[in-house]
């Protein structure tokens, strides 16, 4: 029996992670000579642990990883080339997001999960929601009071990652970006603009300053926060911690329609001795039924595959459409043509970032350091 070990940050999910295993499980009954057992390292640290242990030739053999992480292990040659293992021409695949899963013209990624950003609501405190950045800001200031906070958001270096995905929304989503491909363009004034936004809503103390991301989604849950950005994966989670919360989900109102996607590749680790076993159970992802169970798991959540939501699930969740109305306007949260970069650029921008909101220095100042710093580091 081959013993193969996959790891995911989504296994440690509240809502989604006993599904997942159970889905792991439905894979095991169906064989004889291979079993998948799932690894849970907590989404903080994910990346930096997994490609730690790949680097020195060890690691799980199945790896969900996010955009930036396997931008940089694709890039150090830490994944197995998938062009061999799994033929791709007999699956319908998503061609926007699954175009990022070939890097350099070599496939090294399937898509687990294509997780698109819009803004959740609490519909009992929010019965129509903004369609402006002003009216988010005024929403949030309205709802702020006693132990109720208008919105969340992530804001501490702990939670470097998450925070990354955060202001990705408002960078994109007022018309700027990281790069123009071949230049950063980190301290451009639409980057300076959505920001200032991002910076405006924490000066004004409509979020529940410090709480990292576990604590503000249970006030979510609880009804103690009013809007919160996140991706379809935060539905079933919603869910899992309060099935009775009446929420909803709209466009983030930002001023351009452009917004994070949590692209999540499934990969095979270079180091492993059992690289055609691993194909075996990305081919058995990918089969339909199992993508659409896969799917029903994930939540609002895309797949790898063209799936069809029933109408069941429509009834349930009538929101659905509205992401996946958003997979063409939604971004991968890599810094185009410095994409094996990511992680490091990441890291600068996030600490220049936190440095503004803490107020130890202008954020036109922290942009053009970062703009600096990060250049150098890119060479």
């Amino acid at each position: 029996m081959t013993t193969l070990t996959f790891a995911a940050s989504t296994f440690g999910d509240p809502g989604r992670g006993p599904l997942l295993t159970e889905w792991l499980e439905d894979f095991n009954k169906s064989q004889n000579t291979i079993k998948v057992s799932a690894a849970a390292v907590p989404y903080p640290t994910f990346g930096q642990t997994v490609l730690t242990q790949m680097g020195s030739g060890k690691g799980p053999d199945l790896i969900r990883f996010d955009m930036p992480e396997f931008e940089a292990a694709s890039d150090a040659g830490l994944i197995a080339p998938l062009d061999d293992l799994i033929d791709v021409s007999k699956y319908d695949l998503l061609k926007q997001p699954d175009q990022f899963m070939v890097h350099d013209g070599r496939r090294d990624g399937i898509i687990f999960e294509a997780s698109n950003y819009a803004m959740f609501y609490n519909a009992d405190l929010i019965p129509k929601p903004p369609t402006t950045y002003e009216e988010f800001t005024k929403t949030a200031k309205s709802l702020t009071k006693g132990d109720v906070y208008g919105l969340a958001f992530r804001q501490t270096e702990a939670e470097e990652a998450g925070v990354w995905q955060d202001i990705f929304n408002y960078v994109y989503g007022f018309g700027g970006k990281w790069s123009d491909g071949k230049t950063l363009t980190i301290n451009s004034p639409e980057n300076l603009k959505g920001l200032q936004a991002y910076k405006d809503l924490y000066d004004a103390k409509v979020i529940p300053r410090g709480a990292d991301a576990a604590t503000f989604r249970r006030m979510f849950a609880e009804g103690k926060v009013g809007m919160e950005l996140n991706n379809g994966g935060y539905v079933t989670a919603t869910r899992g911690q309060n099935p009775d919360l009446n929420f909803s989900v709209a466009p983030i109102p930002f001023p351009v329609r452009s917004q994070g996607a949590i692209l999540a590749p499934i990969v095979i680790n270079e180091a492993s001795p059992s690289k055609e076993a691993a194909a075996t159970f990305i081919r058995w992802v990918l089969e339909p039924a199992n993508q659409v169970k896969l799917q029903e798991i994930l939540g609002a959540s895309s797949v790898a595959t063209v799936t069809q939501r029933s109408a069941e699930k429509l009834k349930e969740t009538p929101f659905l459409t509205v992401f996946d109305d958003l997979t063409e306007s939604s971004l991968p949260q890599i810094v185009l043509g410095f994409e094996a970069k990511t992680p490091d650029i990441r890291k600068i921008v996030v600490q220049n970032v936190i440095a503004a909101l803490q107020g130890t220095v202008d954020l036109k100042t922290a942009l053009d350091r970062a703009q600096e710093q990060a250049t150098q580091l890119v060479g």
